[in-house]
C-alpha cells in the first residue's frame, strides 16, 4: 500500500515529527511504501478561491511545491495528516496544503482512500481536540474516504512527553495496522 504522510509542524524534531516517525516505522515494517512531506518546509501558497483550476483541468494558478505532492496524493491508498494542536485545530501549514486539494477534488472524490490523523497538544482536557477531530471527519465525509484511525496525544508539549509512552506505541501500531 502507498501511504502519503503530510506533517504540519514547523518543528522537525518535535512531538508530532516523532509520532510521524513512529507511524512510518510501523508502516514500513508492515511492508507499506511511505512518501512523506514536511509541509511547513515547503513553498505552498494558500488557496485563493480563484477557480483557475476548475477552468484549467485541475491545474492551480500557483506553480509551487504542491506540484510535488499532487502525484502522490492521487496515487496513494492512504493519507496521514500529522499536526500539533494550534489553537484547537491543525497548523496553518497543513491546512493550506489540504485547502489546495481543491484543484483535484473531482478526482479525489472518486478514488477510495483511507485517511488517518495524528495530533498532539499540551492540553489535557478531553474536549481540546474536538475541532481537529470534526475537521478530520468532515474531510473523510466530503472526499468519500474511509476513516482509518487517529492517535491524539494529550498533555504532549515536547518530544519527551511522548517518548516511551502509550502514544508512541499507538502511532507505531496505527502504521502497522493500515
Amino acid at each position: 500500500m502507498k501511504v502519503l504522510v503530510l506533517t504540519g509542524s514547523p518543528h522537525m524534531q518535535g512531538t508530532t515529527a516523532f509520532l510521524a516517525d513512529e507511524f512510518c516505522i510501523g508502516a514500513k515494517e508492515a511492508g507499506h511504501e511511505i512518501i512523506r512531506f514536511e509541509t511547513a518546509k515547503l513553498d505552498i501558497h494558500p488557496c485563493i478561491g480563484c477557480y483557475y483550476c476548475c477552468k484549467n483541468d485541475g491545474r492551480c494558478v500557483f506553480n509551487d511545491d504542491m506540484s510535488q505532492i499532487y502525484p502522490h496524493l492521487l496515487t496513494a491508498d492512504a493519507v496521514v495528516l500529522v499536526t500539533p494542536l494550534y489553537y484547537f485545530g491543525m497548523t496553518a501549514q497543513l491546512k493550506r496544503t489540504i485547502d489546495r486539494f481543491f484543484s483535484v477534488n473531482s478526482v479525489l472524490r472518486e478514488i477510495p482512500k483511507k485517511l488517518f490523523l495524528i495530533g498532539a497538544g499540551n492540553d489535557k482536557d478531553d474536549w481540546a481536540m474536538d475541532a481537529l477531530k470534526a475537521n478530520y471527519h468532515a474531510i473523510c465525509h466530503y472526499l468519500h474516504w474511509q476513516e482509518g484511525g487517529m492517535v491524539l496525544a494529550f498533555g504532549a508539549n515536547t518530544k519527551k512527553d511522548v517518548e516511551n509512552s502509550q502514544y508512541q506505541l499507538k502511532a507505531r501500531n496505527l502504521g502497522a495496522d493500515i
